[in-house]
């Protein structure tokens, strides 16, 4: 079972180093972040941000321009100006309205076979700190290109990778029915069941796997629509009452939920003007001290502080492109 994924991630979650050189040091790091839980559940979706954080990258975090839409270049229009959104209003209508506008998108075709799908991502400076000799040194590289099809991922049933295309395909079945929705994304981001692994809640699984889901580019609107409504059933589910800031420095909505055991909660960050993915982040609701695995010698004294950010990402650019390289 893979995971910001799917830190493609982060999907591996964004282009990410090779995964042999990264794994171990990545591993450990999230394990210890989360307050002891296995990193191979989480790693979908902390693709980016993961590394980042392992490798200590501190990359310039305000760019200029971005594609009209965050995650979407094919969108008709913005769903509203940022200082015209309500954040105080419950998260079921939020994410409702959200999902309203979306209906209304034309949906752009589905990308070719030959395709590839092309993003670029920044991570932020987490506060996390490990010995250069358990994280190792890996060059960041922002600019990710993934085949749309790829039939080995498509034929490997043996974690929770999916190819641009199974998950756009997937997406697009996702019944109306939101029970039903979630029971279907449980199925493709399931629990980690392995022995020494954390239990997940129904609830945490769902969350987890929905914000997968959401980050995966691209998605039909009116699949993205789906998902934000059932989303919106989830017990616990919160709308932050105010734009944060993502990892470029743009305003974003965050949804967020409590991490059971972590001392933290996941924000899934959405752009104000399209609803489309902005990136992911997890901030820390309580003063707490990790406790680093016995196989980090010298790691440092850590103490984290209510509001501090320990995983930080957020994705720029987005786009379908007909060659690995291309840029939108």
């Amino acid at each position: 079972m893979d995971e910001m994924t799917r830190l493609r991630e982060l999907r591996a979650d964004a282009p990410e180093p090779d995964r042999s050189t990264l794994a171990p040091g990545r591993q450990r790091l999230t394990a210890a972040i989360a307050g002891g839980r296995r990193e191979r559940r989480l790693r979908t979706d902390w693709r980016l941000a993961a590394v980042g954080a392992a490798v200590a990258v501190t990359v310039a975090a305000l760019l200029g321009t971005q594609l009209v839409g965050t995650s979407d270049p094919h969108t008709t229009g913005p769903a509203a100006t940022a200082a015209g959104l309500d954040l105080s209003r419950p998260a079921a209508e939020t994410l409702g309205g959200a999902a309203d506008f979306l209906e209304g998108v034309t949906p752009p075709p589905e990308p070719r076979d030959d395709q590839w799908i092309y993003t670029r991502s920044v991570l932020g400076e987490p506060r996390s700190k490990v010995p250069d000799s358990q994280a190792g040194e890996v060059e960041y590289n922002p600019d990710s290109w993934i085949p749309y099809r790829d039939p080995a991922m498509d034929k490997d049933r043996s974690d929770d990778e999916h190819s641009a295309r199974e998950i756009y395909r997937a997406a697009a079945a996702l019944p109306e029915d939101p029970v039903a929705l979630l029971a279907r994304v449980r199925e493709l981001y399931p629990a980690d069941t392995t022995a020494g692994a954390a239990a997940e809640d129904k609830e945490e699984q769902t969350f987890r796997g929905l914000g997968v889901l959401i980050e995966s580019y691209p998605l039909p609107p009116a699949a993205l629509a789906r998902i934000y409504r059932a989303m919106a059933t989830i017990p616990g589910i919160e709308i932050t009452d105010h734009l944060v800031k993502d990892a470029a420095g743009r305003e974003a909505v965050a949804v967020t939920r409590e991490e059971k055991g972590t001392h933290q909660r996941r924000e899934i960050l959405l752009s104000p003007y399209d609803f489309s993915y902005a990136g992911l982040r997890f901030v820390v609701t309580e003063d707490y001290e990790p406790e680093w695995p016995e196989d980090f010698q010298g790691a440092p004294a850590q103490k984290y502080t209510a509001g501090d950010i320990t995983i930080d990402s957020a994705r720029t650019v987005a786009a379908v492109v007909d060659a690995e390289g291309a840029r939108p």
